[in-house]
């Protein structure tokens, strides 16, 4: 069942599954809090550290240019006894801002200070730069603890004189810290309202393309179409919209005799071109087309898929009516023969007739004379066929269209020149082509005017040569490469059984027998086969009986 969600469903009610966007929101949040927590704290401990080497560095280069200052060194080595260091301190504390400069001599007496009670008095520590090299550090002096820089103060032949001791406090560089802080916590706010967004627009996405389906469904989903699928007998494709394979049944793949991976291939690659890709790729519609392959007679049907309004590609199904098709025309030849058993009957009920007035009248010998002519006209009608048609079958299948197009009023005649001793084909295969091309010629001359005439001509001088000729209206020139297509007909088809085979399934034998056919346009109809008399370049077509 198809559920509309938003975001007031991103939980579900108590004790159900979370929907497929509260878990992506879950999820994302999750992990977004985790790597922006992590990235905040890591990026706050460098940004302290950071900060905290400049701090040093700041304090060292307002030590370094202190001591370097020419008044500092001269009233270091006079006393001071002007006061002067302690002026110029108070210049730099105003101009730099530092916490302090405190400028001492070698014996560690201080000569400037912000607490000027201080000023005059030794230092709690030792002079730290007597080894002549500045530190940096941390100083828990009596201002607080500060960033500390300390650099010695040289005369001019480069001895150590003094020191001057440099600070920032540590709460103004804490007050840097809380800003940066504060600036990490704000873009990690603004990263995870975009986060959330993109998880519900996402989630949006998701839910579209899976037509709102939750994850259960889509499972479910996959489960019964995998059992239907693979549950049925009817071959099944599915395709989507670029005609690429999406689904396919086992019994597709043996119909189609595909092999290997298919999913994903385009269906031009499993199909050579022609009748079957065109129904298959929708080039040819229609319901209940037929399809003839090498090995079997195909129903096919191809119906879009559309999903809320969208196409999503095409179903195909198939069906293997080779059976059901040969059974339908073997029942129809049993018609046919019991038709012309009918006609027989009838018209030796009649000759009955005949023979019994005359032996009532007392006109025997006139009887007599009848019965004998009668006689004669069917014996000579058989015998003339087995003494030009070898195989008895295709006799049988000749005496059997005769006596059947008779009743139609149309005539069926063996040419007198007409020779089939020796068939190279398989007699199966004569039959299905003989009988199809006389249908079709007797079919198509059921609304023409009489006389109607066909004529079939054999000839085993080289192979086999069979050539079908009517005067009815032929076939049309435009035509010519139209009706050997498997489904083509310009007929009505007759009450269960299909148009558009006959034609092709002596398309096919012939084909697979190396051989050639050839229609030639009307007036009158025109079909010539020719099979090779190599065996071996006849195919397996024994099962060709349609």
């Amino acid at each position: 069942m198809v559920r509309r969600s938003g975001i007031r469903d991103l939980w579900s009610a108590p004790g159900r599954t979370r929907t497929l966007t509260g878990q992506i929101l879950i999820w994302v949040l999750s992990i977004l809090v985790l790597t922006v927590t992590m990235g905040g704290v890591l990026f706050t401990l460098i940004s302290n550290q950071s900060l905290d080497r400049q701090y040093r560095l700041r304090a060292l280069g307002i030590a370094a240019t202190v001591s370097q200052m020419p008044q500092i060194g001269a009233a270091l080595q006079a006393g001071d006894p002007q006061h002067t260091i302690e002026r110029l301190a108070a210049g730099v504390i105003d101009a730099a801002q530092p916490a302090y400069v405190v400028v001492t001599d070698r014996t560690g007496t201080r000569y400037s200070h912000p607490n000027a009670a201080l000023i005059g008095q030794q230092l709690e520590e030792p002079v730290a730069v007597l080894d002549g090299q500045t530190h940096l550090g941390v100083n828990a002096g009596s201002l607080g603890i500060s960033a500390n820089a300390k650099v010695p103060v040289r005369a001019a032949d480069g001895s150590i004189i003094g020191q001057v001791s440099v600070g920032i406090l540590e709460t103004t560089e804490q007050s840097d810290q809380v800003q940066e802080v504060w600036l990490i916590v704000g873009f990690s706010a603004a990263v995870l309202s975009l986060s959330v967004l993109g998880s519900l627009l996402l989630a949006r996405r998701i839910k579209r393309v899976t037509f709102d389906l939750e994850p259960a469904e889509i499972a479910s989903l996959l489960q019964e179409r995998e059992a239907l699928l693979h549950g049925i007998r009817e071959a099944v494709i599915g395709l989507d919209d670029d005609g690429l394979v999406t689904v396919i049944n086992e019994e597709a793949r043996r119909l189609l005799t595909a092999e290997g991976a298919v999913v994903g291939r385009p269906l031009t690659d499993l199909v050579p071109a022609g009748r079957l890709r065109d129904l298959l790729t929708g080039a040819v519609p229609g319901a209940d087309q037929v399809a003839l392959t090498e090995d079997s007679l195909l129903v096919v049907n191809r119906m879009p898929v559309v999903l809320s309004g969208r196409s999503i590609g095409s179903v195909v199904t198939l069906r293997d009516r080779t059976e059901t098709e040969t059974l339908i025309r073997d029942l129809h030849s049993v018609q046919g023969l019991m038709d012309a058993m009918r006609a027989l009957e009838h018209e030796y009920a009649n000759r009955l007739h005949v023979v019994a007035s005359l032996l009532e009248m007392g006109d025997h010998s006139q009887a007599r004379n009848y019965v004998s002519q009668i006689s004669d006209t069917s014996r000579s009608l058989g015998e003339g066929l087995r003494g030009r048609i070898a195989p008895p079958e295709l006799a049988a299948l000749l005496m059997a269209k005769i006596t059947v197009a008779a009743e139609q009023d149309v005539l069926i005649s063996v040419t007198d020149d007409s020779r089939l001793e020796q068939a190279t084909a398989s007699p199966q295969s004569l039959l299905t082509i003989v009988g199809n091309l006389l249908d079709n010629a007797v079919d198509a001359l059921a609304n023409t005017p009489v006389p109607r005439l066909v004529t079939i001509q054999f000839d085993d001088a080289d192979g086999v040569f069979i050539a079908v000729r009517d005067n009815g209206p032929g076939v049309p020139a435009h035509n010519i490469d139209q009706v050997l297509v498997d489904g083509y007909s310009t007929k009505e088809a007759r009450p269960g059984m299909r148009r558009g085979i006959g034609l092709a399934l002596v398309s096919r034998i012939v084909r697979r027998a190396a051989g050639t056919l050839d229609v030639f346009p009307g007036p009158g109809g025109h079909f010539e086969v020719w099979i090779p008399a190599d065996p071996q370049a006849s195919g397996p077509n024994d099962e060709d009986t349609q």
